[in-house]
């Protein structure tokens, strides 16, 4: 960053912000709103240069109505060149560009430009084109990358290596196996991976010695299948979206805690989460969605997690899926969690219709931490939450905490609701 600061007239002495180096000041100002940033000018005038020589956020959301694209990308195009400092975000959501020859001359023209050099957050759109080698090649800068509505090549040629990225969104993207599994790889600080909607030839395999949060949905155009092959560090499996494509197998996660919400209809499906050989002891917390009328079956899934802690039912609509021939909970061979670990049950969008309350009921009277001789005891924790659109809260709360950790339970802010 150059160094503009000696031809400033010095800060006040009670100024100490101001006697800062250029890059973290620049820093600073970065990470303000635009508006607030530009505003950094009228402060003094050592503050004037800073503005711009700071690291840059280029944000396009839209484009001007009336206006041809050309037009936006030229003006992109100078922004970037005549913009002395570095840029830290481009964010270029705009689906409507559509794929041309003259939209890849562009990105290829930004991404090797100096400006994107040290890009540390990337958001693009790159409505049905397969997207350019360069922009997956000349990355080694990225912390934050969300990738939507492209094609990846069926073979990437140059090495892929993202050293410092730690947060991947693929939205609605076309891959084969075979190169998921080869990008996760090249992610050597990868702690959140976000897939909603991909599209895949195979199987999505995942094994990362460093990843701690998985988001996941299913396309509506093809039965996909997720599985975590090897992650030693993964602590929460959220599914905010409706999953009734998507299958999912762990195979080594023994740091697993947070899982949900799981649909009970992909259960009815044959889809379990728990190996036929071993349990996840590790599951502290767990949501599940269900119409109230699949008890027993939600019974036989809490045997896969016998320290489970918490548990949040999630009640919608019932839709006519009653499970047959059902083994029936036998108390003398009770489930383990209800045994010893079970503290917290929370039941969301409750209307108090029979089937809820069977459902309610046995709780209280099964869980050993919520009752005390057959009645429920002072300490226990059992909460009737009713949300109009449970499915809506799902999705706007659950999907922030993907990549965001700093939540212990993502799914007690329903609670407030």
């Amino acid at each position: 960053m150059e160094k503009v600061a000696a031809a400033s007239a010095p800060a006040s002495d009670d100024d100490l912000i101001s006697h800062l180096p250029d890059a973290i000041l620049g820093t600073i100002i970065s990470l303000l709103p635009t508006k607030d940033g530009g505003r950094t000018q009228v402060l003094s005038r050592r503050w004037r240069p800073l503005w711009r020589s700071a690291p840059l956020n280029l944000d396009i959301l839209t484009w001007i109505p009336h206006v041809p694209i050309s037009v936006l990308a030229s003006a992109i195009s100078q922004i970037l060149s005549q913009h002395p400092g570095p840029t830290r975000r481009f964010s270029f959501p705009c689906r409507h560009l559509g794929f041309s020859a003259e939209v890849e001359s562009w990105f290829h023209s930004w991404f090797h430009s100096r400006a994107l050099a040290n890009l540390q957050e990337l958001n693009i759109i790159y409505t049905d084109g397969v997207l350019p080698p360069f922009v997956l090649c000349s990355a080694s800068t990225l912390l934050i990358a969300k990738i939507s509505y492209c094609h990846f090549p069926h073979e990437i040629v140059s090495p892929m290596n993202f050293p410092l990225l730690k947060n991947l969104s693929l939205f609605n993207v076309s891959i084969s196996e075979e190169v998921f599994y080869l990008l996760i790889s090249s992610c050597h600080a990868l702690e959140g991976l976000f897939i909603k909607g991909v599209k895949s030839t195979g199987c999505l395999r995942v094994s990362s010695p460093t990843l701690r949060s998985i988001g996941a949905s299913s396309s509506s155009h093809k039965m996909e299948e997720l599985v975590i092959e090897d992650a030693p560090c993964l602590e929460r499996i959220l599914l905010p979206y409706h999953l009734d494509r998507l299958t999912i197998r762990v195979v080594r996660a023994p740091k697993l805690e947070i899982l949900g919400p799981y649909s009970l209809i992909q259960i009815f499906q044959g889809m379990s989460l728990v190996s036929s050989e071993n349990s996840i002891h590790t599951l502290k917390v767990l949501a599940l969605k269900s119409s109230g009328r699949e008890l027993q079956t939600v019974l036989n899934f809490l045997r896969g997690f016998p320290c489970l802690e918490r548990l949040y039912v999630i009640f919608h609509k019932h839709h006519g899926m009653d499970k047959k021939d059902e083994p029936q909970y036998d108390p003398l061979h009770p489930i383990e969690c209800l045994e010893t670990h079970l503290k917290k049950v929370v039941f969301k969008s409750f209307v108090g219709n029979d089937k809820q309350i069977d459902f309610a009921r046995f709780f209280v009277l099964n869980a050993k931490l919520l009752q005390v001789e057959n009645r429920a005891a002072q300490d226990a924790r059992i909460e009737f939450k009713y949300t109009p659109d449970p499915e809506h809260y799902g999705r706007t709360n659950l999907d922030k905490h993907i990549h965001d950790l700093s939540v212990a339970d993502p799914f007690r802010q329903w609670l407030t609701r």
